[in-house]
């Protein structure tokens, strides 16, 4: 028998099927179904009769969305995270310098690993927690709840709006942009909305296999590329524009870009608790947070790294426009994958985050009914267009990364961590013996995620202003070249 405790009144539901047909299901918040399929034909569920065939539906669904194991986990955590992050990371290198690129890519990704641990924790001792806004219930009320509920459901459509606009620079690097860019972002939010039909991530996490050789083939293809247009440059590779430190006359606002662009790679822990609702063994989640983390630390380090050094300070963001027309527009075409999975994964959770809201009650949050099917397809639509929107009104990718790690992943991946881990986890005095370093640990995460909210959002919105100044970037809802 499985149980899921949901806060705020959500439905629950647990079966057994015995041998004589009989179905149980528990009782939480008011919701009381217990279904003897020989004693009677409907059940009271605190806002109404079900009848047996409902009662056998919810929990089936229940059980439906209870298959992850940490190996799926990692994969969808890979699938979710390492997409645009590694596409970012080259051309933070450019602005930072090699030395500081480095230092960043490892130090932040570490901070991140132990946050997610901090995320998980909570989770195993909140089993009641399905989302991050429950985390705000916990720790703030109801203000916390809505609050952390709006800007997780801002953040992952931000994040939609990001793989649509890679979608679109894609097409237009692999077509030549003979097409207008406008329709090129309908094609890559349609795409996006179909890949985000199936609500249940152990169904996605099959196409996470082909989504990870997407990225990795496409990394590899540009670093190969970037090296050998480099050992055939004149002076060969020794002559290659990088430099360990920061490039010359770099604003504040270029470098914390650059710096935010870094922490858009890390951004995993924002579904952490999503996809840990799904697991059957929610306590593995730590072997998938240290695989994917270390993964991460690779991948960004050695991509950041080779492609910086191979290109110099030219580098291109995203990083597969690097590789030279020919080789940009076979990257592009390998990276198709990744763009799109990735990005549906997030409409999937912020979907499922709103459904789950919109049904707490009803057995239309399971979604295998008719009228469960219709309202998941109309939402995942109006999350796609608004995506979408977002896309064109904000039609550059360095920029548009780095709000969404100022204005959301500063929380979700340093100080809404920092938080829980004094508000919820930590017992006794934050000076006693066995809380002293990780009371210290978690006051610098907090800073970390404040100084990244504050300057972060003040960089970004600079930079806009002076690339519309420049005229460096096409205006937005335009045919123009991204």
């Amino acid at each position: 028998m499985q149980e899921r405790n949901h806060d705020d009144g959500i439905f629950q539901a647990s079966a057994d099927t015995k041998t004589n047909g009989s179905t149980d299901l528990s009782e939480k918040d008011g919701v009381k179904m217990s279904t003897p399929h020989s004693q009677q034909g409907s059940v009271d569920n605190g806002v109404g009769q079900i009848t047996e065939l409902e009662a056998q539906k919810a929990a089936l669904g229940d059980a439906h969305f209870h298959r992850l194991g940490w190996k799926r986990l990692t994969v969808i955590l890979i699938v979710e995270a390492i997409a645009l992050g590694s596409l970012s990371v080259p051309s933070a290198f450019a602005t930072l310098g090699m030395v500081a690129g480095v230092i960043l890519t490892v130090g932040l990704g570490l901070v991140a690993i132990y946050t997610s641990y901090i995320v998980g924790q909570t989770k195993l001792l909140y089993p009641e927690i399905s989302h991050y806004a429950d985390a705000g219930k916990l720790m703030m009320g109801r203000w916390g709840y809505e609050i952390i509920g709006a800007m997780f459901t801002l953040q992952l459509t931000f994040l939609v709006g990001s793989h649509t606009l890679t979608g679109t620079i894609a097409f237009l690097n692999i077509t030549g942009g003979g097409v207008c860019s406008i329709v090129f972002g309908v094609v890559s939010a349609i795409i996006l909305l179909a890949l985000a039909v199936p609500p249940s991530f152990a169904e996605v996490a099959i196409l996470g296999y082909i989504d990870f050789v997407s990225i990795i083939a496409a990394i590899l293809i540009t670093i190969v590329a970037t090296g050998v247009a480099g050992a055939h440059a004149e002076g060969g590779l020794a002559q290659a524009a990088w430099s360990a430190w920061p490039k010359e006359n770099v604003t504040f606002s270029e470098a914390f870009v650059a710096v935010t662009n870094i922490v858009f790679a890390y951004s995993f822990a924002v579904c952490q608790f999503s996809f840990m609702d799904e697991m059957h063994t929610p306590k593995d989640y730590v072997k998938s947070i240290w695989a994917l983390g270390l993964i991460e630390i690779f991948i960004y380090t050695v991509t950041g790294a080779l492609i910086y050094a191979f290109v110099g300070v030219d580098v291109k963001s995203p990083a597969l426009l690097s590789g030279g027309d020919l080789m940009s527009k076979v990257a592009f075409g390998v990276a198709l994958p990744v763009i799109f999975i990735s990005g549906s994964i997030n409409t999937t959770v912020v979907a499922r985050y709103i459904h789950a809201r919109m049904y707490k009650n009803s057995i239309k949050r399971f979604i295998n009914t008719r009228g469960g099917w219709i309202s998941w397809l109309v939402l995942i639509t109006v999350i796609t267009f608004i995506a979408w929107i977002i896309a064109e009104a904000i039609p550059f990718f360095s920029d548009l990364l780095a709000i969404c790690s100022a204005l959301f992943i500063s929380g979700f991946t340093f100080y809404f961590p920092a938080m829980m881990w004094f508000m919820l986890i930590k017992k006794g005095s934050w000076r006693s013996r066995e809380n002293i370093w990780n009371s210290i640990a978690n006051g610098l995460v907090f800073i970390i995620g404040m100084i990244t909210l504050v300057a972060g959002t003040y960089a970004a919105i600079v930079d806009i202003i002076k690339q519309y100044e420049d005229g460096s970037v096409r205006g937005a809802f335009t045919c123009g070249a991204i």
